[in-house]
C-alpha cells in the first residue's frame, strides 16, 4: 500500500496537548481551496482562556488587599478569586467538553518552543494563519461569567486588571489581535473609567458587556456610560454565554437544551430592554453588536416586538419606528450560524440586512467553531456580500486601517 505524501498523518485523538496547526490542518487546506489570501477576513469572536496567566493579570489589580487575597487563593487552590468557578454558567461549563471528548475549557498545553513572544500570542497567530484570518477580536472565556460574581467590587477589580493586561501584554505586541475591554456594569464608575482610560489604546476596537448578568441595561445609572462610549465612536458588544444557574435553565436535564437556549435567552432579554426603553433614540450614534447567539432568534424577536409594539405603543414612548427597524441597524456575529435549512437562513439574512450588518466570527477554539467557508459556501450570497461579511463590515465598524475599501 502506498501513502500519498500530500496527506499529513494526524494524531488519533485531539486533546489539549495537540498542536493548533495539526488541529486546524483541514482549515488550512480549506483556506487554500477557497483562496482566502484574496479576502480581508476579520474574526469578530475568538477566545483565549486567561486562567493560565492569572498571576500576570493580578499584577494589574489595584486594590492591594484583593490582589493579595487573589494570589493566596491562586497558590492554594489554583483558582481565580472573584471569578465564578467553573465559569461561565456553573456546572454548564464543565459540560462543554463532552467529558473530555471535545477540547473546550481546558487550557491549551501544546509545546511552544523557541518563541520569544507571549505564549498565547503565538497560539493566536497559529490559529489565525491556519484559518486564514487577518485580524482577530479576542474575548476571555472564563470571564464571560464574571457578571455573576457575588462581589461587585471583585468584578470591577478583576475586569480592570484583565483589561490592562490584555492591552499591554497582547494588543501592544500583536497588531493583528484586537480587544474589547470588559465593562463591569455593577460598578458604573469603574466602567466609565475603563471607557475613558482605554479608548484609543492599541488594539481597542469597542467595549464588552458579558450578557450572563441580571443588570437591567436600561437602568439610568448606565446612561453616562453609554454617552461616553458613543463619544468614542466605538461599538458596544453584548457577548452571550451558557448558564445552568438561571431558574428557567435549571428545569432542563440536558446540557444540549441549555446550550441551545441560554446563549440566546440572555441577549434576547438585553436587546428587548435596550429597544423598548428607547436607547437607540437616546444614543443614535452608538453602534451595538450581539455576539455568539447565532441568528435564528433575530427574525422571531423582530416579529414579536413589532406585534406587541403596534398594540401597546404607549409603553414605548421614546420609539419613533418599529422595533425591527432599530434591530436592522444593529450588528450580529455569525457564529454559531444555524444553516441546516438554507431557506430559513436566507430569510434570516434578508431580515437583518446581512450584507452590511453581519460580521464573521469563528468562536475558535470552542467545539462548535465556524471557518470562513461557512460564509463562502452560502449559495444565495453574492461575492460582494461574502466579502463584506467576512471582513469589510468589521473593517468599517472598527475603523481598521488594514481593511481595503469595500468598493
Amino acid at each position: 500500500m502506498t501513502t500519498d505524501p500530500r496527506v499529513k498523518t494526524l494524531p488519533p485523538q485531539f486533546d489539549r496537548f495537540t498542536d493548533t496547526r495539526d488541529m486546524l490542518d483541514h482549515a488550512r487546506q480549506q483556506s487554500v481551496e477557497y483562496g482566502l489570501d484574496d479576502y480581508f477576513i476579520v474574526d469578530v469572536d475568538s477566545h483565549r482562556e486567561p486562567n493560565a496567566h492569572w498571576r500576570e493579570v493580578l499584577e494589574f489589580m489595584e486594590n492591594p488587599v484583593m490582589r493579595s487575597n487573589s494570589l493566596a487563593t491562586l497558590d492554594a487552590r489554583g483558582t481565580m478569586m472573584y471569578v465564578p468557578y467553573p465559569a461561565p454558567g456553573g456546572s454548564g461549563a464543565s459540560s462543554q467538553s463532552m467529558h473530555g471528548r471535545v477540547p473546550h475549557q481546558d487550557p491549551q498545553a501544546e509545546a511552544v518552543e523557541g518563541v520569544t513572544r507571549h505564549r498565547d500570542i503565538e497560539l493566536s497567530r497559529r490559529a489565525m494563519d491556519a484559518i486564514g484570518i487577518n485580524v482577530q477580536v479576542v474575548f476571555p472565556t472564563s470571564l464571560l461569567g464574571l457578571g455573576m460574581s457575588p462581589l461587585a467590587e471583585g468584578e470591577a477589580q478583576a475586569a480592570y486588571a484583565y483589561n490592562r493586561w490584555m492591552i499591554e501584554a497582547f494588543c501592544a505586541e500583536e497588531p493583528r489581535i484586537k480587544f474589547m475591554p470588559y465593562l463591569p456594569l455593577r460598578s458604573p464608575e469603574m466602567a466609565l473609567r475603563i471607557v475613558r482610560e482605554f479608548a484609543g489604546k492599541p488594539g481597542v476596537v469597542g467595549f464588552l458587556v458579558t450578557s450572563i448578568r441580571y443588570s437591567p441595561v436600561h437602568d439610568n445609572q448606565f446612561m453616562r456610560l453609554y454617552a461616553a462610549i458613543e463619544e468614542t465612536g466605538l461599538p458596544l458588544a453584548f457577548h452571550a454565554g451558557p448558564t445552568w444557574d438561571d431558574d428557567w435553565m435549571k428545569t432542563m436535564n440536558r446540557f444540549i437544551s441549555v446550550h441551545a437556549l441560554s446563549f440566546v435567552h440572555c441577549n434576547m432579554v438585553h436587546l428587548t430592554n435596550w429597544i423598548i426603553n428607547g436607547l437607540p433614540e437616546r444614543f443614535p450614534r452608538l453602534k451595538v453588536i450581539w455576539v455568539e447567539s447565532g441568528l435564528a432568534w433575530v427574525p422571531f424577536l423582530m416579529q414579536r416586538l413589532d406585534h406587541e409594539y403596534l398594540k401597546r405603543t404607549s409603553e414605548a414612548p421614546l420609539l419613533t419606528r418599529l422595533p425591527s427597524e432599530y434591530m436592522r441597524e444593529m450588528f450580529y456575529t455569525s457564529q454559531p450560524m444555524e444553516c441546516d435549512d438554507h431557506d430559513l437562513l436566507e430569510a434570516t439574512m434578508k431580515a437583518i440586512n446581512a450584507e452590511t450588518q453581519l460580521l464573521y466570527a469563528s468562536d475558535w477554539p470552542h467545539w462548535d467553531f465556524d471557518l470562513p467557508g461557512s460564509i463562502l459556501g452560502i449559495r444565495f450570497l453574492d461575492a460582494k456580500a461574502k466579502r463584506n461579511i467576512l471582513g469589510l463590515n468589521a473593517a468599517r465598524l472598527f475603523n481598521l486601517p488594514e481593511g481595503p475599501d469595500a468598493d
